[in-house]
């Protein structure tokens, strides 16, 4: 069993962001406490990929065209960290 951990922030953005982006954040949120992040490469409309440069060894996951979850793993405890949810540049 995994578990998602949120900066506190993440809540205060959900609140700005459209309905459709923050119910795929939900069902991305479970297939991660369910399965662990390894199953998102499963679902390809999340195109789940490590990222490189200034958020090295972290990961996106595509919640729309637009906005992305960036996250860390930490394998020792078995948690995910969201970092944050922005637009995609």
């Amino acid at each position: 069993m995994w578990a998602v951990k949120e900066l506190r922030d993440i809540k205060k953005i959900c609140k700005k962001l459209p309905a459709p982006v923050v119910k795929k954040y939900e069902l991305w949120k479970k297939i991660v406490v369910r399965h662990g992040p390894e199953k998102l490469k499963a679902f390809p409309g999340f195109h789940d990929e490590k990222l490189i440069g200034r958020h090295a060894g972290e990961c996106s996951s595509r919640l729309s065209l637009q906005h992305r979850v960036i996250y860390s793993v930490n394998r020792g405890i078995v948690t995910v960290f969201v970092l944050e949810i922005t637009p995609h540049k």
